[in-house]
């Protein structure tokens, strides 16, 4: 990689402001050799983000920041803005523990104007903060800078809707590279596509205004009428564009990766007394070939060799295994169908898509819509399975309500990427899904830790459950199963000995890390036994009964401990009136940072040393209370 020559000397966007015109094409070259040398080794987003090196570098060179004010859709796109606003000598540490996050962070620079993760929020976030600009007289720009896959979320349109009337100073950047993770579905895209092939008219319009500019007196009568028949010809060729219909003066489309058109496009964006849409067409994965060649793989990667693309590591995880349990079912159901919210290939249903192509159905990043869709599917005897991960699913809280459980009707979800995820940091831990459905009535949970358990929910849910019925699993593949460990159940399976004084109940992943505590505790003189639920709502009753047989009991839970499963079974043993200890180790009151899988676990004592101190330390306070009694 480069010495980074003009990059390392950009301390703000003043930097970069004083840079030659000649030095932008090096400047975006370092830029693209520093983002694919940090995300081969740490992983990240990488295709978003060389599609936006030219446009970052033409908003940072036209604005005046941090006075104006960028909201980036998702913020998984900023790490030029990152690079370009003081933070380059960090960027190695983007995404570890303690470093530069992948996503904007108001608390990690006065850059970053609002925190970000999720898709469509933009808008509505920058229309909030130009209103704010308003009332306290300060005259400053805001810029939203969205992208067409987000453009398919429903908030965005509640943004635009309402931003309409805004008179000045609101930018919306549309940033059109024709995907968001799986390619784009939809109307909106089929619209964007229409105006994209029509850029002529721009053209002619540029050059029409200018040649009559060159006629004394009749030159600016004849321009005067056309400026005041311009909606007509408009209608003509774009039957109006939607964004005008919002009350937005469209601009576009431009050149994504043209830093001198996208100047000209801001400096006029900026003199409109109307909110503005700019319609900036890009390449995702520019300027890296593995990545333009697949944008999709390379949307959010792990490590890769730099010279191939090849990824350094994989495995067979989960979702693969999802995917081919689905198509199994498939084969001899025609009335299963699966639900994507743009994530295809995210959720294991690549191959499902192209075998079952009518029964396959992605809806663009719209989870609220998913959710009330596939019970529109259900409500006329279809078996619609959402397949979507549990952060996002956060989205369709009340369409799980009102639409699925309340009216009774069975969908199936699929909640991928559940528990801690690592990198990606707080907006896309999988920690609140559990405590989420957890509260919705005639709902049925699975949380297996193998692929067996995985294929035998999902087969409950499908033909056994006839309300709401989830299957969770992680990111990643299987972990450590103990050699005597039998069959995996569909309710539950004890693993120990059933007459130890101390149980350990878990469920999920957390199974492995309680087996291999199991096997440290057994060194040191402690045995205890290791419950594990694979369905846990609702939880079996027979559970209760075997826990309260042992004189200790620690749940050990991969989630928010407020409503989460834990707090079920302490319930649920009161109401046996057990009269031994129970201990809960779960996620309190907190959103976990960005960090490793194994560095969020070791720190929450979730893994199989934390547990295996927790629990020596539970059993030494005992001792030490009853010596003190006696």
């Amino acid at each position: 990689m480069g010495e980074y020559q003009l990059l390392s000397k950009i301390k703000s966007p003043e930097d970069v402001k004083k840079i030659s015109e000649d030095n932008i094409p090096r400047l975006c070259t370092e830029i693209r050799e520093k983002l694919v040398e940090v995300v081969s080794v740490n992983g990240g987003h990488l295709s978003p983000n060389l599609g936006v090196v030219e446009l970052t570098v033409a908003l940072h060179r036209s604005f005046d920041l941090p006075k104006d004010s960028i909201v980036w859709d998702v913020g998984h796109q900023s790490y030029t803005h990152k690079l370009l606003t003081g933070r380059f000598d960090r960027f190695d540490s983007l995404r570890l523990k303690g470093g530069v996050s992948g996503f904007p962070k108001r608390e990690e620079s006065p850059y970053d104007d609002f925190n970000t993760g999720h898709s469509s929020t933009s808008i509505s976030a920058a229309f909030g903060i130009a209103n704010a600009k308003a009332m306290s007289g300060d005259q400053s720009y805001t810029i939203a800078v969205i992208g067409d896959g987000s453009l398919t979320g429903g908030l965005a349109f509640e943004a635009l809707n309402n931003a309409g009337s805004f008179r000045r100073n609101f930018i919306v950047v549309l940033n059109d590279n024709k995907m968001s993770i799986s390619r784009n579905v939809g109307a909106i895209p089929r619209y964007l596509t229409t105006v994209r092939i029509q850029p002529w008219y721009i053209r002619v319009k540029k050059v029409t205004e200018k040649a009559l500019s060159r006629i004394p007196l009749l030159g600016r009568l004849i321009k005067g009428m056309l400026r005041r028949s311009k909606s007509k010809i408009k209608n003509l060729i774009y039957k109006n564009t939607l964004f005008d219909c919002y009350g937005f003066t469209y601009l576009g489309p431009i050149d994504g990766h043209n830093v001198e058109e996208l100047e000209n496009a801001f400096a006029a964006a900026k003199k409109m007394t109307a909110p503005v849409l700019l319609h900036v067409v890009t390449k995702k994965g520019k300027g890296y070939q593995p990545a333009e060649d697949n944008p999709g793989e390379f949307h959010g990667i792990g490590q890769f060799d730099i010279d191939s693309g090849e990824p350094l590591s994989s495995h067979k995880g989960f979702s693969a295994e999802f995917g081919r349990t689905m198509c199994s079912f498939a084969e001899s159901d025609d009335k299963l169908c699966a639900i994507t919210a743009a994530m295809t290939g995210g959720t294991g249903l690549t191959d499902f898509a192209k075998l079952h192509k009518n029964r396959f159905f992605d809806v663009g990043i719209a989870e609220e819509h998913a959710v009330t869709f596939g019970c529109g599917l259900a409500s006329k005897g279809y078996r619609p399975v959402f397949c979507v991960y549990s952060t996002f699913l956060q989205r369709a809280y009340d369409q799980l309500i009102h639409d699925a459980a309340l009216g009774g009707l069975h969908l199936v979800v699929a909640v991928d990427r559940a528990g801690i995820v690592g990198s990606d940091g707080e907006t896309h831990q999988g920690l609140f899904d559990v405590s989420m459905l957890n509260s919705i009535p005639n709902t049925a949970i699975y949380s297996p830790t193998y692929f067996e358990g995985l294929r035998k929910a999902l087969g409950d849910c499908l033909y056994v459950q006839d309300g709401l019925a989830v299957v969770r699993y992680p990111r990643g593949g299987e972990l450590y199963r103990p050699e005597d460990f039998t069959d995996e159940n569909i309710d539950y399976n004890i693993y120990g000995n059933p007459n130890a004084r101390h149980l350990i109940v878990t469920y999920g992943r957390l199974f492995s890390y309680a087996a291999k505590a199991k096997k440290l505790l057994k060194k040191k003189g402690i045995d205890v036994c290791v419950l594990k639920l694979c369905k846990i709502k609702p939880i079996s009753p027979e559970t209760v009964a075997i826990a309260a047989r042992f004189e200790n009991v620690w749940f050990f839970e991969e989630g928010i401990k407020n409503g989460g499963v834990a707090r079920t079974f302490s319930d649920l043993l009161t109401h046996r009136s057990y009269s031994g200890k129970y201990h809960i180790k779960a996620i309190h009151d907190k959103f976990i940072k960005q960090m490793s899988v194994s560095e969020a676990l070791h720190m929450l004592k979730l893994d199989s040393e934390g547990m295996v101190e927790v629990i020596k330390k539970d059993l030494s306070h005992e001792k030490k209370i009853r010596h003190s009694r006696n």
